[in-house]
């Protein structure tokens, strides 16, 4: 159990570094093909023409990859704290030097006391994370998928995540970060599920139980597919408007927060823990969400829209008509106005 665990944290780290480079190079990439093409904020799609894109989305696979392993081999409420902690941690030190060259972001001092209180929370609630249980086949993960809490749990991710999508995200995604990143992270929470019963199907195929045969498997790898899919593109429009050093770790944070929720209700980890632990768990979660509410108000402000139709996009260029006639021409390079007001005579055109 303790090797598995091991193998399980090393696999979770790992996987941490690379998603969190992945957010980087995939924000680079979703700039640069903005340059030439619709954005992907605005639903376009030119950003899969963009090899940059295309890179960040192989580190953010390599990733994915060990991620998914690693929870074959330990519990979902020690695998994702472990994955938001080491996400912070890179975008702290790692992502955030990243974005300092690459994307011109900083992360202010607030911005870093919130990542503290997200690592701070993170660690306790891995050092208070309940032991998994002992799971032989599929069928045994989806006699625990379908009791009445967790599909009341499910119901309403749903119905939340699809008011965030055809409600919320038009009228405020442009402005408010919570909206993508709450579609990605409670869609997230049964992303985990699934990929987990996919493990421990693959695992027990691997060792002689074909898990294969059975329907549930496929359907938890349709689940899983559905859900990557949402949030791979939500997540691409939050790269695309706010600041990386932002949304990493509040992503992060939250998925992990669904994510041990869903967990809890599906595995039922938390049941015979000490009352001291579940409060030690609470704690971490309230700390988690503080130190997201401090990043989230360290985003700067993002620029107005411009609504004017006539807003030149280049220097501007005067047009001025003296007494005598004659017809000048003023650039203004500096972007401030003129001095004067233009006038036009109507007997110059006659």
């Amino acid at each position: 159990m303790y090797s598995s665990s091991l193998k399980g944290f090393v696999l979770a780290v790992v996987s941490s570094a690379f998603i969190g480079s992945s957010f980087i190079i995939k924000k680079k990439g979703l700039q640069r093909a903005g340059a030439h093409g619709p954005r992907a904020s605005g639903g376009g799609y030119a950003y899969l023409l963009e090899p940059l894109w295309w890179l960040g989305m192989v580190t953010m696979i390599v990733g994915e990859v060990s991620n998914f392993v690693a929870y074959v081999y330990a519990p979902a409420v020690l695998v994702t704290p472990l994955g938001a902690l080491s996400i912070i941690v890179s975008c702290d030190f790692d992502s955030a030097i990243l974005a300092h060259f690459m994307l011109n972001e900083k992360l202010q001092r607030m911005g870093m006391l919130g990542c503290l209180l997200c690592i701070v929370g993170s660690t306790i609630i891995v050092l208070h994370a309940p032991e998994e249980r002992s799971i032989d086949s599929v069928e045994e993960i989806w006699e625990l998928a379908i009791q009445p809490a967790f599909l009341l749990y499910t119901a309403s991710v749903v119905a939340v995540a699809l008011t965030l999508i055809f409600y919320c995200a038009p009228r405020y995604g442009q402005t408010n970060i919570m909206v993508y990143i709450g579609i990605c992270s409670i869609i997230g929470s049964l992303t985990v599920v699934s990929i987990k019963a996919i493990g421990i199907a693959i695992k027990l195929t691997l060792e002689g139980t074909d898990q294969i045969v059975y329907f549930q498997t496929w359907i938890f790898a349709m689940v899983a597919v559905t859900c990557i899919i949402t949030q791979l593109n939500y997540l691409n429009m939050a790269l695309d408007i706010f600041n990386t050093a932002v949304v990493s770790p509040i992503y992060y944070a939250m998925f992990t927060s669904f994510t041990i929720l869903a967990s809890a209700i599906m595995f039922q980890d938390y049941s015979g823990q000490s009352a001291s632990s579940i409060a030690s768990e609470l704690c971490g979660f309230i700390t988690v969400l503080s130190g997201t509410a401090v990043l989230h108000s360290t985003r700067e402000s993002d620029p107005p829209p411009i609504t004017d139709l006539y807003t030149p996009l280049s220097p501007k260029v005067s047009w001025y008509i003296p007494s005598n006639g004659e017809l000048w021409k003023q650039k203004d390079e500096d972007g401030s106005f003129p001095s004067f007001v233009t006038i036009l005579r109507p007997d110059y055109f006659k």
